[in-house]
């Protein structure tokens, strides 16, 4: 595709794809690219800049799809069976959000905030009846990323066991900094996962727990139905979420969630 780390920046007050060269205090030094999702990427040869914010890797989605109870230590923690096949669920296109932008939270979806860090895969073609052993050509690439939960809208009573609306808010879902390409993954199934709230480890667990590998999730996803380019999976979460400590997110919380070798997320909870 062009590229080993995809990112998106504004830079003389228009947006471009990039590939980061570079990540400091100073910024990040990006190679702007041409292309698109659809035809691919190609470098430009232009100089390089610095900048100063990276926006969410994506300019859209088609979809966000979810996997629910997919590390075996927090089903142990929530005191659930291992399902029989991946618990799935959507979140909308607008939940997209940057790497370190704010995340609004709605006055009635502030009583139990909550973090879920996980690994993020994106789809980089169209992908229908796709075998586990092929699974993997149809990646774009991997990111961090947060699923934004608000527990109260979850809870049995308000949902009836759904899990979506408590994760759709806009913004839920922010990802980045940037896609590494599938090559430079040469296994999503040994990465470490650390997920901090200002700070303090709450989640540290390696993808090696995940019940459902990544090349399950697109088996199951893709059988019978087509994952569009650009489908985003959040693969699930490892224990330590709030919910289960009894400790939840407030106004201007930090949470970030970093995949070993894959840079983090890092974004302040803002309650309007």
């Amino acid at each position: 595709m062009g590229f080993q780390k995809l990112v998106r920046y504004e830079y003389d007050g228009s947006v471009h794809y990039g590939d980061l060269l570079e990540s400091s205090d100073a910024g990040f030094k990006v190679a702007k690219l041409a292309g698109n999702l659809a035809d691919g990427f190609s470098t430009t040869g232009a100089e390089p800049v610095r900048v100063m914010k990276l926006l969410c890797p994506l300019d859209r989605t088609p979809l966000v799809q979810c996997i629910g109870v997919n590390y075996r230590q927090h089903a142990d923690e929530a005191k659930m069976p291992l399902p029989t096949y991946p618990v799935i669920f959507s979140k909308p296109s607008d939940t997209l959000a940057g790497p370190h932008d704010d995340i609004p939270i709605h006055t009635d979806a502030q009583p139990m905030m909550d973090f879920e860090g996980e690994l993020t895969v994106i789809i980089g073609r169209d992908a229908k009846d796709v075998s586990e052993a092929e699974a993997l050509d149809y990646v774009l690439g991997y990111t961090a990323g947060n699923d934004v939960s608000a527990r109260n809208f979850q809870l049995k009573d308000a949902a009836g066991g759904q899990f979506g609306y408590s994760k759709s808010f806009d913004a839920f879902a922010p990802i980045g900094p940037a896609i590494w390409s599938a090559e430079s993954v040469r296994d999503p199934q040994t990465l470490q996962l650390t997920t901090r709230v200002n700070g303090e480890v709450r989640q540290t667990t390696n993808t090696n727990d995940m019940i459902w590998s990544v090349r399950q999730i697109i088996a199951h996803l893709s059988r019978g139905r087509t994952l569009r380019s650009g489908t985003v999976i959040m693969t699930g979460t490892p224990s330590g979420v709030g919910f289960f400590q009894k400790r939840f997110l407030q106004h201007g919380d930090v949470v970030e969630v970093e995949i070993e070798g894959l840079g983090k997320v890092a974004n302040k909870m803002v309650f309007s």
